[in-house]
């Protein structure tokens, strides 16, 4: 671990980029234990300061998945968004999640409980405000998708490594490259996905990794709070991948008749719940209504499900006002329920 240090930490201006094989080396080398504490966090400080590489970043993901539980779900879509929550924004991801999937695409979510440097609401918070235990009973929500098409992920539960390192990430207290890692790690396998990033200057490098990953078509959302949430107040800048080649892509939620305004809310897990479910019973006031329509349609899109977003829109609207994406909800929420009361 030391060489891989001289080349990493020699300052802004001295630091060389590691040869994937390198990183690769120094990432079994920290998820093992044979990297002291003292060099893993002498790592991370000095990868922040000189910026990683998509080399880099890739070896830790392949790393981390040697070593994650999968389940794997044909056609689906991945959405991943950043693990440090949100303190300002509404996860229209989670009911789009049961929307997308009344709509034939099953739907992965992934995150887990809250970490630096944002400390906000996760959505391990709304599961829990929901009477639904996050943490562990993987198999309940592996049952749970078998029935609805919708699977969460409480990473720490499906990735002992990434368990073993939060107390470092805790202590360190700001933004490592396993904030940009854990989003990649796709444990249903999925053909599709739907990443968010919060600045723009990643935006090539996400989309390389999509594409080196395997990832059939997908999108990289410069979303709400870095999240893969397109509001519906402005337009967003986008990277549509598909195939292993890119390009830029612009959501105009005016364009698609969808533009509202978000009120201010003091943002709390049981506000994300109601407002989810309130979305789901097809009783939202309209910017948060808008939200999942639009969303759900952009994954639809991205899934090669509909042709258009115009036409996922539609079909989003449909599973609302007809029921499906509620009735997929609530037999997601009692499934997980019953299996975790065994």
């Amino acid at each position: 671990m030391r060489e891989l240090l001289k080349e990493v930490a020699r300052g802004k201006k001295g630091a060389k980029n590691l040869s994937y094989e390198q990183a690769l080396q120094g990432a079994k080398m920290i998820l093992s234990g044979e990297s002291t504490p003292a060099q893993t966090a002498a790592f991370f400080v000095a990868e922040r300061i000189k910026m990683e590489t998509a080399d880099e970043l890739l070896a830790f993901v392949e790393a981390l998945r040697e070593h994650s539980l999968k389940h794997s779900i044909p056609g689906s879509v991945d959405c991943a968004g950043p693990y440090d929550g949100r303190k300002k924004s509404f996860f229209a991801n989670f009911p789009a999640a049961f929307v997308t999937a009344a709509c034939g695409v099953p739907v992965t979510l992934h995150g887990g409980d809250s970490l630096p440097p944002k400390w906000g609401i996760t959505l391990s918070d709304i599961l829990h405000t929901l009477s639904i235990q996050a943490q562990g009973h993987k198999q309940a929500f592996i049952e749970a998708s078998r029935k609805t098409g919708v699977l969460y992920v409480h990473a720490e539960t499906w990735n002992d490594n990434l368990a073993h390192l939060r107390p470092l990430r805790e202590e360190l207290g700001f933004r490592t490259m396993l904030n940009t890692v854990e989003k990649l790690l796709r444990y249903s396998d999925a053909p599709y996905m739907a990443v968010g990033v919060f600045h723009g200057t990643v935006f090539e490098k996400m989309a390389d990794m999509m594409t080196r990953l395997g990832v059939e078509r997908g999108i990289v959302i410069q979303g709400m709070e870095g999240s893969e949430d397109v509001p519906v107040h402005q337009r967003t800048r986008t990277l549509l991948v598909n195939r292993g080649t890119h390009e830029l892509f612009i959501v105009d939620p005016e364009t698609l008749g969808l533009q509202a305004e978000i009120p201010e809310l003091e943002w709390s897990p049981k506000t994300h719940a109601d407002i989810a479910l309130d979305v789901l019973r097809n009783e939202a006031s309209l910017p948060f209504l808008n939200l999942v329509l639009l969303n759900s349609a952009i994954r639809l899109w991205v899934a090669n499900k509909v042709p258009s977003i115009e036409i996922g829109i539609e079909a989003a609207g449909v599973a609302l006002t007809e029921g499906h994406a509620l009735k997929k909800f609530e037999a997601w929420k009692n499934t997980v329920q019953q299996h975790q009361a065994l």
